[in-house]
């Protein structure tokens, strides 16, 4: 045999173990492959278990904020309303304190309405309190 033979059945050898392990890397990176898309499928229904149980507790958290927008809308009108009150019970013992003169009338009338502002400010919180 020449040298330019045993050369050539080197090379031969080289490129035969070069394919045999390209051949394994192959195999391997096919297997790995496999086993990801596995894994990416069971993430992906997972996901969808996920979303789906989301979807229901959101439309759960929905419905119960509907159910409680409307004490909360109550509470701020009995709110404003109490505040109205107090504005005019302040105008008018403001008005009481102003006049110089010491009426009984005003002041008998000053009483009562403050009174009646108690009263109607003890109906309101009783009514809030009802619609709760």
């Amino acid at each position: 045999m020449t040298g330019g033979q045993i050369a050539l059945i080197i090379l031969a050898v080289a490129v035969l173990l070069l394919v045999l392990f390209i051949g394994l890397f192959l195999v391997k990176l096919t297997q790995t492959l496999g086993v990801v898309t596995k894994d990416v499928d069971i993430i992906a229904r997972e996901a969808n278990d996920i979303l789906a149980n989301v979807d229901v507790l959101l439309n759960d958290v929905n419905g119960k904020v509907a159910t409680v927008d409307p004490a909360f809308q109550a509470i701020a009108d009995l709110g404003t309303s109490v505040s109205e009150l107090n504005d005019a019970t302040h105008n008018l013992t403001d008005k009481v304190r102003s006049s110089s003169s010491s009426n009984k009338t005003k002041v008998a009338s000053a009483v009562f309405a403050a009174n009646a502002a108690r009263k109607n400010r003890k109906s309101a919180k009783k009514a809030a309190a009802a619609e709760k």
